[in-house]
């Protein structure tokens, strides 16, 4: 009776676990991140009672979630990819819609601006032409700033995300060096069976941390998890944890970076060692695109403005005095690196805008020589000493100070040119519409008077070049025999052809038609800009003058091809996240398949697991009916 009521006992025992782990199951089926429990019995074995081993029941071998690591890894590696792609989805949006928008981009004001010019160049007396480009001027500078403004905004909020992803790392990582401690612990006094909701919920926080950042994941025997970032940098082993830290850029104090924090003290890490997440995402939105765009629209404002202001100055204004710069520009930012041990000063200045590749550089003293990398694509220039040109640019050193070995510097050509321009002139009457030069037929220049030229040759306006500097007094060239002389020997005689450029001085011109022996052509200063629009048509044409990228690209492509590169970039991103959405849907569905909880499976294992309870309680009450009848036969 005794081995009857034991095989019934064993089975209500294992009925009751088996109905209590199915309600657990149910309740916690919206639970995130729980995974179904399994009850696993065995047979108790048999007991020999001579005619063979008669069975004493079952035993409740484990309790076991259904979870399956490899599915486990999918899911976190495609949340990892899915938040970095999201995240620079939604980072490089605004700037795609900032520079897409007719109303806000560039193009509108660039337009008006050269309108402006033409204007000027078809009207140079008038004042209201005057000030129309230079109000268009002050429009033009004002979109610059406000572009550059709204990435910088852009920027700060970057900073921003960064110091909460490193924050939300942190805990992550503390509550699983907890629960690590927790499941060790609670493993110990259980005689090795695993305490499955807490398996749960450090998984679940694993997952969490895999949407801030790759990670990779150790399971260690004894002590649990073990998790590390980027190149091998560990932030859980064990119940230890290490701390993330978010500082600024030793170059750059507006930059945050993130930093390892050990004993010894702060370790910084390269943005390319930190990877996927919502924090890598940051970061390659950063690096692959925010800081090249603001780059690259101060490149265009550094050239702009740098065109005008050297077309500028070949002219003459309305006073008759040469032309001064129209725009104000900002040079090179160089930052030393607050890690510097020597005192050396370095500089950088734009020699030639044509040549800017709108990347930032890294000027690094080795001790015997610096090494110049161009950060865009890390091209090195070393040089032993400076100055020295690189891609447009001349790095020089200033003052006494020396640098020390491992000193750096970063230098940034255009990041502050879009922030930093303005209108230089504030009175319409500088604006040089003028040319510096005059030319004449038989006449005295720059008077007026019939001609007293023999032949039809005419000569043309002229025009100057970055090599002119100034034109003193008339040249006078003289046709005989072929030739032209020039009284001053400047330019010299050479033989005449109709049509042919005459240069000298960085002057140009070119005389026509068929002069006779003793005609006249002359060459002199302009005394007076009132008038002579020939200088603002130089202007307006540099509006269609190939400038950038190995004189490829004007100023409105140049700012297009950002514009196309930024929404290129956009729909890549966007189409990438999207893929990756579907793989971690897909992920998630086979890992749900595999450990979620299906309300119908279990309201059968419940009724299941009653008809055993039921079943076993029957078997106890036949052995109490079977022990009260051998009671009976004694009486």
């Amino acid at each position: 009776m005794a081995n009857i009521l034991g095989v019934g006992q064993s089975g209500l025992a294992a009925a009751q676990v088996g109905i209590t782990t199915t309600g657990h199951n149910i309740t916690n089926a919206s639970t995130p991140g729980y995974s179904r429990q399994l009850v696993i019995q065995g047979s108790k074995g048999g007991q020999q009672i001579g005619s063979g081993f008669q069975g004493q029941g079952t035993d409740v071998v484990a309790i076991q979630r259904s979870y399956d690591d490899f599915t486990a890894s999918r899911v976190n590696a495609s949340q990892t990819s899915k938040a970095s792609l999201d995240t620079y989805n939604a980072q490089i949006s605004q700037i795609d819609n900032l520079f897409a928008d007719p109303t806000t981009g560039l193009s509108p004001t660039l337009q008006d601006f050269f309108g402006g010019i033409q204007g000027l160049a078809a009207d140079p007396g008038s004042a209201a032409q005057r000030q129309t480009l230079l109000s268009s001027g002050e429009s033009l500078v004002s979109r610059f700033r406000s572009l550059d403004g709204q990435l910088g905004q852009i920027s700060d909020g970057v900073n921003k995300q960064i110091l909460g992803s490193v924050t939300n790392i942190n805990s992550f990582s503390q509550q699983i060096a907890k629960l690590n401690d927790s499941i060790v612990k609670a493993t110990a006094s259980g005689s090795g069976a695993v305490p499955n909701d807490l398996l749960d919920q450090r998984d679940l926080l694993v997952t969490q941390l895999s949407k801030e950042v790759k990670v990779n994941v150790s399971d260690q025997p004894g002590t649990g998890y073990n998790i590390s970032i980027g190149n091998g940098q560990p932030l859980v082993i064990g119940n230890a944890t290490f701390t993330l830290q978010v500082t600024p850029s030793v170059t750059d104090q507006n930059r945050l970076e993130v930093g390892y924090l050990t004993p010894a003290g702060l370790t910084r890490l390269p943005e390319s060692a930190v990877t996927g997440g919502n924090l890598g995402g940051l970061f390659d939105f950063r690096a692959g695109t925010l800081d090249s765009a603001r780059n690259e629209l101060g490149r265009v404002a550094y050239g702009l403005a740098s065109q005008i202001n050297d077309q500028s100055r070949l002219g003459l204004d309305q006073n008759g005095v040469q032309g001064k710069n129209f725009f104000g520009i900002p040079g090179p930012q160089v930052t030393a690196s607050s890690l510097n041990t020597g005192n050396a000063s370095v500089g950088a200045t734009v020699t030639n805008a044509s040549a800017l590749t709108a990347s930032d550089y890294r000027v690094a003293f080795d001790g015997a020589k610096y090494n110049i990398t161009r950060l865009k694509d890390n091209t090195v220039v070393s040089s032993s000493s400076f100055p020295v040109t690189v891609d447009g640019i001349a790095f020089a050193t200033s003052g006494t100070g020396v640098s020390a070995a491992g000193d750096s510097y970063l230098v940034r050509p255009t990041i502050n040119a879009a922030s930093g321009i303005s209108v230089a002139l504030t009175d319409k009457t500088e604006i040089a519409a003028a040319a510096p030069i005059v030319t004449g037929a038989g006449v005295t220049v720059p008077s007026t008077g019939p001609s007293t030229n023999g032949g039809n040759g005419k000569i043309s306006a002229g025009s100057v070049d970055a090599n002119f500097t100034s034109l003193t007094a008339p040249v006078t060239l003289t046709f005989n025999a072929g030739k032209l002389t020039s009284s001053t020997g400047v330019p010299a005689t050479q033989t005449y052809v109709s049509g042919q450029n005459i240069t000298f001085g960085g002057i140009t011109f070119n005389i026509t038609g068929a002069p006779i022996n003793g005609d006249t052509f002359t060459i002199a200063p302009n005394t007076t800009g009132v008038g002579d629009g020939r200088n603002a048509v130089a202007l307006g044409a540099l509006q269609t003058k190939p400038l950038f990228d190995n004189n490829s690209n004007t100023f409105a492509s140049a700012f297009g091809l950002l514009v196309s590169n930024v929404g290129n970039k956009a729909r890549e991103v966007s189409v990438n996240a999207a893929a990756e959405a579907k793989l971690l849907s897909n992920a998630v569905a086979l890992q749900q398949s595999q450990s979620g909880v299906n309300l119908d499976e279990e309201a059968s294992n419940l009724l299941r697991y009653q008809q055993a309870y039921q079943a076993a309680g029957k078997l106890m009450q036949t052995a109490g009916t079977l022990f009260d009848v051998l009671l009976g036969l004694g009486r």
